[in-house]
């Protein structure tokens, strides 16, 4: 053995010893850990995935940035996918929560209402949707969409009540109408018309900027139920 030898093995008890004390201390003083970000998969079609915006302004970004100015760590798996119905939701569920996640948006329904889907179909997707998502004990937001009036008051009624009724029956947080944010009390659409894209049905940046104001404190509470706070 080298002479040298011993005084190398007492440096190295000597920083390890060091190393021991700092790390009781630091357990000691109840020194914060660093936490993990956040998962949180938004699942939906075209309003979700950010159609017709540049990149950065759509509702994923734009809900990210969001989250993160109120000190939130949170990634987020955007999703969306355009022209996507309840049942394509559904069908590519399992693939998408591969991934770990911590907390998911369920936002679909939108285009059922533009083909005139049968309600009780959309309502059977939407309801396996939050079944599986029960089944993983994943926390979920599911938000509302509104049909229009040009198919009947049966039709709209049937399919608004999808919701309210699934999310009480799944026992998950619900937040009203995605595009809600958009109307400023009105429900026409020359009132919402400054905050939708050309095609008047996809919101514009500052369209996504009020729904995102609007749904940002639901998502919070989700976050939050999701760490069991």
């Amino acid at each position: 053995m080298s002479p040298i030898s011993p005084i190398l093995s007492v440096l190295r008890s000597v920083r390890y010893g060091a190393a021991l004390v700092v790390l009781n201390l630091s357990l000691a003083f109840g020194a914060p850990a660093v936490a993990d970000p956040q998962r949180l998969v938004a699942l939906g079609d075209s309003l979700t995935q950010g159609y017709g915006l540049p990149e950065g302004d759509g509702f994923v970004p734009q809900l990210a940035r969001w989250l993160a100015d109120q000190g939130r760590d949170v990634v987020i798996n955007n999703a969306g996918v355009s022209g996507d119905t309840t049942a394509g939701g559904l069908s590519r569920l399992d693939w998408t929560l591969a991934e770990p996640a911590d907390a998911m948006i369920v936002t679909l329904g939108g285009n059922d209402v533009l083909r005139g889907l049968d309600p009780a179909v959309s309502r059977a997707n939407l309801d396996a949707i939050l079944a599986k998502a029960g089944e993983r004990q994943l926390p979920v937001l599911l938000v509302a969409m509104d049909a229009p009036g040009n198919y009947g008051p049966d039709y709209r009624q049937q399919f608004d009540a999808i919701y309210p009724e699934l999310a009480a029956t799944h026992g998950v947080l619900l937040a009203p109408s995605f595009l809600s944010p958009l109307r400023e009390g009105g429900d026409d659409a020359a009132t919402m018309q400054k905050y939708l894209q050309a095609d008047g049905i996809h919101p514009n940046r500052e369209g996504v900027a009020r729904i995102v104001a609007t749904l940002g404190p639901r998502v919070i509470e989700l976050l939050d139920q999701a760490r069991g706070q």
